[in-house]
C-alpha cells in the first residue's frame, strides 16, 4: 500500500499486459493471540490484515461465472480461520500462514500480506510486518 497524506492507497497490481487481476481484502480486523508475552498469550488482541492478490485471469470471455474468479469470501473465511486457529509468537508466522491460504489457488501468481498487532503501543496506531510471496506452481 501507498500512503499519499494520511490515506492509505492500494497496490497498482492489475496490469493488461500481463493478465493479471488484483483481488484484496482490506482492512480486516481480527482477534488473534500473537505475541511474546503472558498478556498476549492469554487474551486476543486486535489483529488488522490486509491481502493483495495477483491473479492470473483467464483469457477466455468470464461471463458472470463464479467458478471462474478467485473468491475473496472463501479467502476471507481461511483468514480468519488462520487467525483465530491458536497462538503464535509471531506477527511474521501469521503472515506466512496467511500467505499459504492464498498461494493455495493455482490462479494466484503472488501475495502481498500486511499483518498489525492495533493495541500494542498507545502512541502508535499499529505494528507489524508485510511480506510478499510467489506461487509455487508452475506457470500454465
Amino acid at each position: 500500500m501507498n500512503r499519499t497524506g494520511n490515506v492509505v492507497q492500494p497496490l497498482r497490481i492489475a496490469d493488461a499486459k500481463k493478465a493479471l487481476r488484483h483481488v484484496f481484502v482490506r482492512d480486516l480486523v481480527l482477534l488473534g493471540r500473537v505475541g511474546i508475552y503472558d498478556a498476549e498469550k492469554s487474551a486476543p488482541q486486535r489483529v488488522r490484515v490486509n491481502l493483495d492478490l495477483a491473479v492470473r485471469e483467464d483469457m477466455r470471455p468470464m461471463g458472470d461465472d463464479y467458478g471462474k474468479v478467485v473468491c475473496y469470501e472463501q479467502i476471507v473465511t481461511k483468514a480468519r480461520g488462520v487467525v483465530e486457529d491458536g497462538h503464535v509468537n509471531l506477527v511474521e508466522t501469521l503472515a506466512e500462514r496467511l500467505a499459504g491460504i492464498c498461494l493455495q489457488d493455482p490462479r494466484v501468481r503472488s501475495c502481498r500480506v500486511r499483518v498489525e498487532k492495533l493495541d500494542v503501543f498507545a502512541d502508535a496506531l499499529s505494528v507489524g510486518v508485510e511480506i510478499e510471496r510467489e506461487s509455487p506452481f508452475e506457470e500454465i
